[in-house]
């Protein structure tokens, strides 16, 4: 079955930067827009970055300038490097994608928490 399985989230100084992957597998072709999403205590999904299959990149604003993401379409990874982390970054990150006839799958998040 299709899984997205996201590691690299941790517990950091305000300050500090961590490395998120996804990866996805049990799908033979390559996914077409991936993205990541945060979830805070007590607040509502909301989407951090996103990536097109061609590399097209777009932030949210609190995040732009601090976070980076990429992809490697040949293993249908999606990786977001967060830099400067502030706690109010923390939360659950979800990686997502989608395929080409417009399905989504999500992972089970990693959590990312940050220390003031």
């Amino acid at each position: 079955q299709v899984q997205l399985v996201e590691s690299g989230g941790g517990l950091v100084r305000a300050g500090g930067s961590l490395r998120l992957s996804c990866a996805a597998s049990g799908i033979a072709f390559t996914l077409d827009t991936m993205g990541w999403h945060r979830q805070a205590p007590g607040k509502q999904r909301e989407l951090v970055a996103t990536i097109t299959r061609a590399g097209r990149t777009d932030y949210a604003d609190p995040v732009k300038g601090r976070f980076t993401i990429s992809r490697d379409n040949t293993k249908n990874t999606v990786y977001l490097q967060v830099n400067s982390l502030q706690p109010e970054d923390t939360g659950v990150y979800y990686c997502a994608g989608s395929t080409p006839t417009g399905r989504m799958y999500w992972g089970l998040g990693t959590q990312v928490t940050v220390s003031s």
